[in-house]
């Protein structure tokens, strides 16, 4: 019998450990290391937190909001884990709720990220722009010959 003494809450059991199970409770806001394993690339372990927990009563869903944090950027992603998302993700508690990156630099890169995306609306308004002005006239001979 591989028994083991554990101390819970100031009270010591005996318990066997051939039948003892772990069983982690989370709340919203917890923090959490998520492992993610894409189809195509290798497995990594992001930090996130509890965003939620959807009751669904055929499949509860527990929301994680994660950081994919590279040099350059900075990538919010959700990931919805129930019971058919196990090939996909796995979830544990975190031993420490520091982030691999401080705010300030998490949020500058978002920052970034919103600059570069502005910029690509701008670029997408002005290629429409032009493309008003000058092909204007083919649309006005077309409507003509029909």
């Amino acid at each position: 019998m591989e028994k083991q003494i554990v101390e819970i809450n100031g009270i010591k059991m005996e318990v066997d450990l051939r039948y003892a199970r772990r069983v982690e409770n989370f709340r919203v806001g917890d923090t959490v290391k998520i492992l993610v394993k894409e189809q195509y690339e290798e497995p990594a372990v992001y930090t996130g937190i509890i965003a939620g927990f959807d009751p669904f009563p055929s499949m509860p869903t527990i929301i994680v909001a994660y950081t994919k944090i590279d040099y350059a950027s900075a990538e919010l992603r959700f990931a919805y884990i129930n019971e058919k998302s196990k090939e996909k993700y796995e979830l544990a508690c975190s031993t420490d709720d520091k982030l691999p990156i401080s705010k300030a630099d998490a949020l500058q890169r978002f920052d970034r990220e919103i600059e570069k995306k502005a910029q690509e609306l701008s670029d997408l308004q002005a290629k429409r722009h032009f493309f008003n002005e000058r092909f204007a006239q083919c649309f006005e001979r077309e409507a003509e010959t029909v």
